[in-house]
């Protein structure tokens, strides 16, 4: 099994198991471009030397050290109710939660990580997950290269980006020089500074793999895939470029057994340096939200949706009272473009939406009916959506060529899913099931056409041919289904 696990501070000891964007002007390229010359030399035998290039940036690299305090007593030990555990207790046996037994007092947990200095005046970027909440409870460190030491405050930070920002009491500190990702090249060099597994200041280098990487459950950072070595305590190291700027920050590792095995992952530094200014400004990080829900366009739901490419983001549903419903979107349309800037991917969507603030007015490019249009849109501050799945009875047999059998929806599952009417699906096989239908699925919708009972379902499908869209409901969720006859 392939997992994705974060390569920082989660290596705790003791009491816990181990567990801004724009193209480059002409002259900052042609001033990055010599200073890679001037810190990238090739050694005697031909390689490059990254020598000169640790030397400039790795003052400003930083260990980051976590120490978390939690009171205990018996009742935190799973044992303690055991009448053998209670007989010891009586008889005077040292037993954790006793007085001179160590299970007594607080229980120390401890992390580590990397960060940068990104401000003379002791501002440190990092990765959320290395300092978790960093509460009363919790102590951090920040220790610089020439062993000094600061307690740290925790600005704010942001789990979404994985980014935090962390205050220390020092004026003169040296910096780091910030890239811009964007113009960084797949196949170009790049070198990693951090404290893996607590040895400070561990230097690896490497090439771009891949960029704008897109991981599960990751809506809001376009990653770049490294092959630089990660491991536990390089989260939130930065990711420098030949030139010696800062191009992301280390967070990542992709892992079958824990270890770094060749792919690391970076969140680009202008995404990092969007969620810094609004933790200074606000303590907390504002997104704008749309209020809608959607999926990738494939080839074929680009075909049935008369599109020239599968591009887009498809909107199945539309949250009732949102920015988008006010602006007249509608489920089945495709969000191609944001304030002219186009949508490839159903990914870019929540990214370029979250990027904004609440209350931002936009132009939302739709695909609708074969035709563009253009919406113009107010963004709500972004909030939790919740939906109500239907139960299930024995229904009818639609037969033909769909494969389906199904019942009408109650009234009562109709308002729990706030919808006039539906088709709920029992039993699917032929295209439905090819197609990916399951028991459980309310049809809603075929190629937009409302489905309110069986009966219309019916009467779409003789006039479908054999290809279209099915609206569907799925748990929580409504997604788009292509089916194909034969």
């Amino acid at each position: 099994m392939r997992t994705l696990i974060l390569a920082g501070a989660m290596s705790f000891m003791l009491a816990l198991p181990v567990p801004h964007n724009g193209a480059l002007s002409a002259a900052h390229a042609r001033a990055a471009d010599t200073a890679s010359a001037a810190l990238i030399k090739p050694n005697r035998y031909g390689l490059p030397d990254f020598g000169d290039l640790v030397d400039e940036v790795g003052p400003a690299v930083v260990n980051i050290s976590v120490v978390r305090r939690q009171e205990t007593s018996a009742m935190d030990f799973p044992f303690a109710d055991d009448p053998f555990y209670d007989f010891l207790r009586r008889f005077g046996v040292p037993t954790p939660g006793m007085p001179g037994h160590p299970g007594r007092g607080p229980r120390i947990s401890r992390g580590i990580g990397s960060g940068f200095i990104v401000s003379s005046d002791g501002y440190v970027l990092t990765n959320a997950h290395v300092v978790g909440e960093a509460g009363a409870d919790t102590e951090v460190t920040v220790r610089l290269i020439d062993k000094r030491e600061f307690k740290a405050e925790l600005i704010g930070s942001d789990t979404r980006t994985d980014i935090a920002l962390l205050k220390i009491d020092a004026e003169g500190l040296p910096t780091v020089r910030l890239g811009d990702a964007e113009q960084a090249r797949v196949g170009e060099w790049v070198v990693a500074m951090g404290s893996p597994f607590g040895f400070d200041n561990t230097v690896t280098a490497g090439i771009i793999s891949a960029k704008a990487r897109r991981l599960p459950d990751e809506n809001y950072v376009p990653f770049i895939q490294t092959d630089v070595a990660i491991n536990p305590g390089n989260s939130g190291g930065p990711l420098f470029n030949l030139a010696g700027e800062v191009i992301g920050i280390n967070s990542q590792i992709y892992s079958r057994s824990g270890g770094f095995m060749g792919i690391s992952f970076a969140i680009p530094i202008d995404v990092a340096l969007h969620i810094k200014d609004q933790l200074i400004e606000f303590g907390r990080v504002q997104r704008g939200k749309l209020g809608v829900t959607i999926q990738g366009v494939d080839k074929d739901l680009a075909q049935n949706f008369g599109l020239a490419e599968p591009m887009g983001a498809l909107v199945s549903s539309v949250e009732p009272g949102s920015a988008a419903e006010k602006a007249g979107v509608q489920p089945g349309d495709v969000v191609i473009g944001v304030d002219g800037t186009r949508v490839g991917e159903s990914s870019d969507l929540p990214r370029m939406i979250g990027e904004k603030r609440p209350g931002t007015k936009i132009r939302l490019d739709v695909w609708r009916d074969g035709k563009r249009q253009t919406l113009d849109v107010t963004l709500d501050e972004m909030q939790a959506q919740t939906a109500t799945a239907p139960g299930a009875r024995p229904g009818e047999d639609l037969g033909g060529k769909l494969g389906l059998q199904g019942r009408n929806l109650s009234a009562d599952e109709a308002s729990r899913l706030g919808v006039r009417g539906g088709v709920a699906v029992e039993q699917v096989s032929g295209a439905a099931a090819n197609a990916g239908l399951q028991a459980g699925d309310v049809i809603l919708a075929l190629n937009n056409q409302p489905v309110a009972n069986l009966a219309q379902l019916r009467q779409l499908l003789e006039r479908s041919g054999n290809r279209f869209a099915l609206l569907i409901q799925r748990g929580n969720n409504r997604i788009y289904v292509p089916v194909r006859i034969g």
